[in-house]
């Protein structure tokens, strides 16, 4: 299969081109986020994180008629019942920043026992070669750990500086990049895309 020399990232977020560039870069492949090209926002009405992610992937393939690869994660509380799941970015209300979101969860979570802190971040990637794509990429990872009471660390974005990953003794905001990617939900998502990429357009 001939391999693509262009590929739109659903997104304009600039850590995830990062991410994704070091890993296409290989494969001698350009990743070009949408908002570089004026189209509108994908509709995020699913109601799971693969429903968003082929969505996105799926709106910027019909709009760029270009392959595209979308990710969509967030975090689950198990006290919450899964809350606020696809919906982290914009917990504490549509335009809500990250301080504004880890906030509406430390208040969500004052005075819950250790052993009911339990959380796990989600990532699904979804890379479509066309708009009718009947058979997508879908890579989806975990990352399991404990909220804290009280958040560390400044590094990371989200809900990082509560999210305490017991196997480093650190939170995800006190981490290095490296230290992250080795144990985090999309480093392990990213690491499967990889795998399935070459494995798909190893004779191209």
């Amino acid at each position: 299969m001939q391999r693509p020399s262009n590929i739109i990232l659903a997104s304009g977020n600039q850590k995830k081109l990062r991410e994704l560039s070091q890993i296409l870069n290989k494969f001698s492949v350009e990743l070009v986020a949408q908002t570089q090209f004026d189209i509108p926002e994908a509709v995020e009405d699913g109601l799971t994180f693969v429903e968003n992610a082929i969505k996105k992937a799926r709106h910027a393939c019909h709009h760029l008629q270009q392959p595209a690869i979308a990710d969509d994660s967030g975090i689950e509380v198990d006290y919450l019942k899964g809350a606020p799941g696809i919906y982290s970015a914009r917990y504490a209300g549509k335009s809500a920043s990250d301080q504004q979101n880890l906030e509406k969860l430390i208040e969500a979570m004052q005075g819950i026992p250790d052993d009911q802190r339990t959380a796990r971040y989600q990532c699904v990637i979804v890379y479509m070669q066309h708009e009718f794509d009947p058979t997508p990429l879908i890579c989806q990872a975990s990352w399991r750990g404990q909220l804290l009471e009280v958040p560390r660390g400044e590094g990371g974005f989200g809900y990082d500086p509560l999210f305490f990953c017991p196997q480093l003794n650190k939170t995800a905001a006190e981490m290095t990049p490296e230290e992250k990617a080795s144990v985090s939900h999309r480093g392990k998502a990213l690491a499967l895309f990889q795998s399935l990429f070459t494995e798909i357009y190893s004779q191209g």
